[in-house]
Order: structure tokens, then C-alpha cells, then sequence
């Protein structure tokens, strides 16, 4: 998997970088097969952003989380990603499932 962590206005250590990419590995738990993910962090007035897009065969899957500490934002982020990847797994594995039933 291609991993591209970039920064707005914020400089992307490497203790960052870790943290995304340990938090991105929990995603990768349940679902194997994403080719690249892009992850932008960002730093408006007050409010740390973090945004990640995960793409996937057939679909990009796209979550951003806002909070005061940049950590907590990707801990939202890495929280909303895993929700978003399980329920895409269910989809393509009862699509699959489906045509198999009428194949039979």
C-alpha cells in the first residue's frame, strides 16, 4: 500500500508519521485490498484536521475529523475509516455472495 502523509501548515515529523501509519495498519486489519491512501493534516486557527482517502477497487473512501489536539483528530479519523471499510467488506462480500447464489 502507497501511504502519502502531507501537512498544511504543519510540520509532519516522524513520531506523526508513525502514529498515522499504526493507525492506518488497524484499518488494513479488516480489509486488505486498498491500493493507496492519502492522509492531510492541516492546522486551522485553533482546530486540527486530519483527512485521509483510502483507495480501494472500485471506490474511494473518504472521512476527516476535526479537534483541538491533531492525535485525537486521528484517532476520530482512524475511528470513522474502520466504520466506513467494515460496512464496504460487507457490501462487496454480499454482492459476491449473491451472484454466486444465482450462478447455482
Amino acid at each position: 500500500m502507497n501511504l502519502n502523509i502531507t501537512g498544511h501548515h504543519i510540520e509532519v515529523t516522524p513520531a506523526i508519521r508513525e502514529y498515522v501509519t499504526g493507525k492506518l495498519e488497524r484499518v488494513l486489519r479488516h480489509f486488505d485490498q486498498v491500493t493507496s491512501s492519502h492522509v492531510i493534516l492541516s492546522v486551522e486557527k485553533l482546530q486540527q484536521k486530519a483527512e485521509v482517502t483510502l483507495h480501494v477497487k472500485g471506490k474511494d473512501i473518504f472521512a476527516d475529523a476535526t479537534d483541538a489536539d491533531l492525535y485525537a483528530a486521528i484517532d476520530l479519523v482512524a475511528d470513522k475509516l474502520d466504520r466506513q471499510v467494515v460496512k464496504h467488506k460487507e457490501k462487496v462480500s454480499n454482492h459476491n455472495h449473491d451472484k454466486r447464489q444465482q450462478a447455482e
